[in-house]
């Protein structure tokens, strides 16, 4: 079982990667449930709040929809990321799968939400929901929305890049699982195919073969050959002594 947890904060537009951090973010999520042929995947997403997009699920076309629908606007803005674990932990934490795996992608610090991420952090641990977390953002200053005109259009600038890379590695070490800079696209798809290849377990598969008996064609085919010949040969082809 797999939750991925995205951000859509206002800085996931910042333009560092293209065209921006959240397009680029789902774009390289859903390479990575392709990939995932034989897992229950589900969604999570947060800004100044949270809440489940998508259960676990095994129709990775309706979750890449829901992935290919995400957008800033549909939150109200904010960074509640101990909201956004919790959500995910809630829908994975009674499964009964080997592992149970929570992809965590921010480029921001934790300001809003109710449960605060160590809280959070703790309840992962309780019921051994391993967390990867993924700090989204290049090094130094992005373009980044700084104000909206009355037309709806983002003004930007060049602002210093800054989140919480502290919390992001204490959530990750507490859970057994890893912390990630992606600092491009290019990154960010090299930290999924390791993710990929660390979570790799044996799949047994039960093959059923369903057989079904032919032969009744053949031998009623058989006995009309048979029932031909006897009657040829005691009428048309018939020896007279």
């Amino acid at each position: 079982d797999i939750f991925l947890v995205m951000d859509l904060s206002w800085s996931m537009l910042a333009q560092d990667f293209k065209p921006n951090r959240l397009e680029s973010s789902k774009k390289i999520a859903a390479e990575f449930v392709d990939r995932r042929k034989y897992d229950r995947i589900g969604l999570a997403v947060f800004a100044g709040e949270a809440f489940t997009q998508c259960p676990l699920t095994t129709d990775h076309r309706v979750l890449k929809e829901f992935l290919g629908s995400l957008k800033y606007g549909i939150l109200e803005d904010g960074t509640a990321i101990g909201m956004g674990l919790a959500t995910a932990v809630n829908r994975i934490k009674d499964g009964n799968t080997k592992s149970k795996i929570v992809i965590l992608i921010t480029d921001g610090e934790n300001n809003l939400g109710y449960i605060k991420p160590m809280t959070a952090t703790e309840i992962a641990k309780e019921f051994d929901v391993k967390v990867y977390t993924i700090g989204i953002g290049t090094e130094g200053k992005a373009l980044m929305p700084v104000q909206v005109r009355g037309n709806g259009e983002f003004i930007y600038d060049r602002v210093q890049v800054d989140f919480d890379e502290t919390l992001l590695k204490e959530i990750a070490k507490l859970t057994g699982g890893k912390y990630y800079r992606a600092t491009s696209s290019e990154s960010l798809q090299r930290i999924y195919s390791e993710i990929d290849q660390l979570e790799k377990t044996e799949l047994e598969v039960t093959s059923i073969k369903v057989e079904s008996e032919v032969f009744h064609l053949f031998a009623l085919l058989a006995l009309i050959f048979i029932a031909l010949e006897i009657s040829l040969r005691y009428t048309f082809f018939r020896t007279i002594p």
